[in-house]
């Protein structure tokens, strides 16, 4: 059972009792991410989820009050959401409502403070991205696949420039516009009561003005017509192979056959690219196919690594005769009902842990899915074969592709 209130300055609060659990899980996401910032200045959200670990006036040290409570605390940013999760023993929970309340809105942004956090994530966008093999296969795909809009950068940034030149004002105001209560989630779940978590949430955040939050509006990537192709030449140890095709957001209903389709395909060594591709044919050493879960259209992703001796040319043609074959039969019952049987399975094992599940429910509460959520193994069984190949015709239209050659020097 979950349970949800909305504060009068727009915070949402979900709750779900676990009354097994020795520690509460409290979650505390915003619907702000990589999209919502400008093509002159990206990396901004990730940058200042660094920051928010820096400490306020009340709270120096973010980490060390946790941890003497016997708690432990992390971040994450995506291009679409920011979320903060803390962990403690449920008679020191309310620490959590406290400190996530107090830099909600008490942040300060001294300059030798950005100056620490913009280079460490400088150092993670040269470690990931730059001297890393294959590191900024993402960045090339993305530009390629997104032209007007903000999905077409990755989290930590369009290049490095962005991070190391962002001025400290820019930092503040974005973190004034969206770190606000009626653009967040509250979710907690654990061994306390739904009355405690209102009780809570109305003493340390009932006070935080609402900014009447407007959400921004993003342009609309128009349809893909033409295949893109581009070629670059790296110092890695294979050729690999990327393709990319346009599909739903999460919400939409070629979401679900998008996502059983490329289990279909990449579904471990039982997976077709896996079983044809690489260990049949040997046309590649490493094929993987997965889906972006994004808030407005995502993508449909197939990375692959080219075997020695095998033209891009013959690895591109197999790989494209495996979808079109989606495009053309029905996929049998038996390798049907096993994908669904997976879905089921990883969706309770996603479901089982107290801080997956308090981030699933403010994930689903955010987008508006939250009475759905649980549903979600019923959606997958309701995926047909008929279904699969109708969603696998449009999706793999060539015109819908974007094709990059990524060759070794």
């Amino acid at each position: 059972m979950v349970n949800k209130k909305t504060l009068s300055n727009g915070l949402r609060i979900v709750h779900m009792p676990m009354d097994d659990m020795q520690m509460v899980y409290v979650n505390l996401l915003y619907g702000v991410g990589a999209r919502n910032e400008s093509y002159e200045h990206t990396g901004i959200a990730h940058l200042l989820e660094h920051l928010m670990f820096e400490g306020t006036k009340a709270v120096p040290s973010f980490d060390e009050p946790l941890e003497y409570a016997g708690g432990e605390n992390n971040a994450y940013t995506t291009n679409d959401v920011t979320n903060y999760y803390i962990a403690l023993p449920k008679q020191n929970a309310e620490l959590a409502f406290w400190m996530e309340s107090d830099r909600m809105c008490n942040v300060k942004f001294g300059n030798k403070k950005v100056d620490i956090q913009r280079q460490v994530v400088m150092e993670e966008f040269k470690q990931t991205k730059l001297n890393r093999p294959y590191g900024d296969a993402s960045l090339i795909l993305r530009s390629m696949a997104y032209k007007v809009h903000p999905y077409r950068w990755s989290t930590i940034g369009r290049e490095l420039k962005h991070i190391a030149d962002v001025p400290v004002s820019v930092i503040s105001g974005f973190y004034k516009r969206y770190y606000v209560p009626d653009n967040a989630v509250l979710a907690v779940v654990g061994d306390i009561s739904f009355e405690q978590v209102v009780e809570w949430s109305e003493k340390w955040f009932g006070e935080i003005p609402s900014k009447g939050f407007k959400r921004d509006v993003l342009p609309v990537e128009p349809r893909q017509t033409r295949q893109r192709r581009r070629t670059v030449y790296r110092d890695v140890p294979e050729n690999a192979l990327y393709v990319g095709f346009h599909m739903g957001s999460r919400l939409d209903v070629d979401y679900y056959p998008c996502d059983v389709i490329s289990d279909v395909l990449s579904n471990g060594y039982s997976g077709r690219l896996l079983a044809r591709l690489v260990k049949e044919k040997r046309l590649f050493t490493k094929i993987d196919a997965f889906i972006s879960g994004c808030e407005d259209k995502g993508m449909f992703w197939i990375y692959s690594r080219v075997a020695d001796g095998v033209s891009m040319k013959d690895a591109e043609e197999a790989l494209w005769h495996e979808l079109d074959l989606l495009k053309t039969e029905l996929v049998p019952d038996a390798e049907l009902e096993k994908v669904r049987n997976r879905f089921e399975s990883e969706f309770y094992f996603r479901n089982v842990g107290g801080e997956n599940l308090c981030n699933n429910i403010a994930l689903a509460e955010l987008r508006g899915s939250l009475d759905s959520h649980f549903a979600e193994p019923e959606n997958y069984r309701a995926v047909q074969a008929e279904e699969i190949r109708k969603t696998a015709r449009e999706l793999f239209r060539r015109g819908n592709s974007s094709v990059l050659y990524y060759l070794k020097k």
